[in-house]
């Protein structure tokens, strides 16, 4: 733009002159001079205008630019809200024992799904007490323990699945020394959403069924 100008005064600068060689009259060179000094307030005032312009849109990316960052911000702050709202809810705890008034269950002909029916502590549902089976709500590393109580006649095998893999197995034999006895086991498992854990009571074995000796428990640790 500022070239624009600089063309035209020149141009008028230069039409002047041509007419201040033609005319000798003092009026004439004094209209010119005028003509002139008009031309040069007109440049400055475009001139001032453009660096208006350049200042106004400068001040508008900066406005622009401070918009994104604001926009930026308050997504984070949205993804952290979710975050924490998600964790909330990825709370699980689970213990349950196996009920049953104080009768052994079992012996039965084949592997049996063993089902805890007493719940003690069931944090975010996802141990079902009617199937005795743990559906992994969310991916993560899980702990999972089981123990039993069972007398001497048959001895008792208990062993955790995930899906249809074993993981881990816990026993004992028939016995005519003691009267009953006492076992267990743990593990931690890397399990991902919709895993299933459940125990399965071995063939011709039984264990002690009540509300406190029979037991079936898990939690969550940490998400993946």
């Amino acid at each position: 733009m500022r070239l624009t100008i600089v063309l035209i005064v020149s141009l008028f600068s230069g039409l002047i002159l041509a007419q201040e060689g033609d005319n000798v009259s003092g009026t004439q060179s004094c209209d010119a001079c005028e003509v002139s000094e008009k031309l040069k307030a007109m440049e400055t005032r475009l001139v001032n205008s453009e660096t208006r312009l350049v200042n106004s849109e400068t001040r508008l990316m900066d406005t622009v630019t401070r918009l994104m960052d604001t926009e930026n911000r308050l997504k984070e702050s949205e993804n952290q809200i979710l975050e924490l709202k998600n964790k909330e809810h990825k709370t699980v705890i689970f213990s349950a024992a196996t009920g049953g008034g104080g009768n052994t269950i079992g012996p039965f002909n084949t592997d049996t799904t063993l089902i805890y029916r007493t719940l003690i502590t069931n944090i975010g549902a996802a141990y079902s007490p009617s199937t005795g089976i743990f559906v992994a709500p969310v991916p993560g590393v899980y702990y999972f323990t089981i123990f039993f109580h069972v007398g001497r006649d048959h001895g008792t095998i208990l062993r955790l699945y995930k899906n249809n893999e074993l993981i881990i197995k816990t026993h004992d034999f028939p016995s005519t020394s003691d009267r009953a006895d006492n076992g267990g086991n743990t593990v931690f498992l890397q399990l991902v959403q919709g895993d299933r854990v459940y125990v399965q009571l071995g063939a011709n074995k039984h264990v002690w069924g009540t509300d406190y000796d029979t037991t079936f428990s898990g939690f969550l640790v940490t998400e993946m």
